[in-house]
């Protein structure tokens, strides 16, 4: 039997996604927070975590394949990863905000746990 290997798909091929998380993550790490939908914040959460967490330990590699700007490379390695240094992990939240105008979608603001 087929399994999935979970996430949602969002509508979007592969490469869109992953192009898409990219951008996403980079957004919320240069101003720590980013208004989305709440299925986009969901899959956001963990891409998120993971590069903290690899930045945390020091690995330079894991982040500069998912992060492409120089500031925000700067920025995870001299202040967000020394901030969260006695953190476990939770370094995101989600919250709700009222559905979209347009199309009655589910927003919510992913920020930093400050």
């Amino acid at each position: 039997m087929v399994k999935t290997n979970g996430g949602r798909k969002l509508g979007v091929t592969g490469p869109h996604r992953r192009a898409m998380l990219r951008n996403m993550a980079t957004s919320l790490f240069l101003h720590e927070k980013v208004e989305t939908t709440i299925s986009k914040a969901k899959e956001l959460r963990p891409f998120a975590e993971k590069l903290i967490t690899s930045a945390k330990a020091g690995k330079h590699y894991m982040v500069r394949r998912d992060v492409h700007d120089k500031v925000v490379y700067k920025k995870l390695f001299e202040v967000l990863a020394p901030r969260y240094a006695q953190r476990p992990g939770g370094y995101t939240r989600i919250l709700h905000l009222a559905p979209r105008l347009g199309d009655n979608a589910k927003r919510g603001l992913i920020t930093l746990v400050s």
